[in-house]
């Protein structure tokens, strides 16, 4: 097993034991099923990993996960995650460690991928609320003269601002955009998700 898949395995751990409390923070201002959505792409991320043919891959490995995503998670929300995960892979190499640089490039794609798949940018509140501060903390000049894990732990605190900040505005995209005004107040459940699978991967990474 590699680190990536043992870091993802991880992240699917918390996203299951989370499920209800997504899903609660959903109700407020969408359908109330982003955590059972999540939850059920996420148990099929863990299936794939078992049979993964090349687990040591992590252009396959992200290649997997974001299928897997893409064909489990209803709503927004797989659609999303899981082209993020694809774009992510586009731009991965076959042998690629984790570093600042592949950090940010991986981050990148997968932003971008998302952005032009859902039509959104920063401050619609949604998932880009937390990934791209996240990502913003392994690029120039954020990142200069720091470590891998130095970045990781500023990118997880900026998961933490970020969720923070979308209660703080109105939704424009999505079933939330309908209650305007009224969603404000609310943490963005798709930014919760982002900010509990970042979290979960530093946990593991930082041991």
């Amino acid at each position: 097993m590699s680190k990536l898949t043992e870091t993802i395995e991880a992240v699917a751990q918390m996203i299951l034991r989370e499920k209800n409390y997504l899903s609660d923070l959903d109700a407020k201002i969408g359908d109330g099923d982003h955590g059972i959505n999540m939850a059920r792409g996420f148990e099929a991320v863990l299936e794939a990993l078992d049979t993964l043919e090349h687990p040591e891959n992590p252009k396959a490995v992200l290649h997997a996960v974001g299928t897997a995503i893409l064909e489990n998670v209803g709503g927004a929300a797989g659609p999303l995650y899981g082209t993020g995960f694809l774009c992510a892979s586009e731009v991965c190499a076959e042998d690629e460690r984790l570093t600042i640089d592949s950090a940010e490039r991986l981050l990148g794609a997968a932003i971008a991928g998302i952005e032009k798949r859902g039509h959104a940018r920063r401050g619609d509140k949604t998932m880009l609320d937390v990934l791209i501060p996240i990502h913003e903390c392994f690029t120039a000049p954020y990142a200069d003269g720091s470590t891998l894990y130095e970045c990781l732990a500023d990118a997880n605190q900026a998961a933490n601002e970020g969720v923070e900040y979308t209660k703080t505005i109105a939704a424009r995209k999505g079933r939330a955009s309908y209650l305007g005004e009224r969603s404000i107040g609310c943490e963005d459940p798709g930014a919760v998700s982002s900010m509990l699978m970042f979290r979960a991967a530093y946990q593991f990474l930082n041991r």
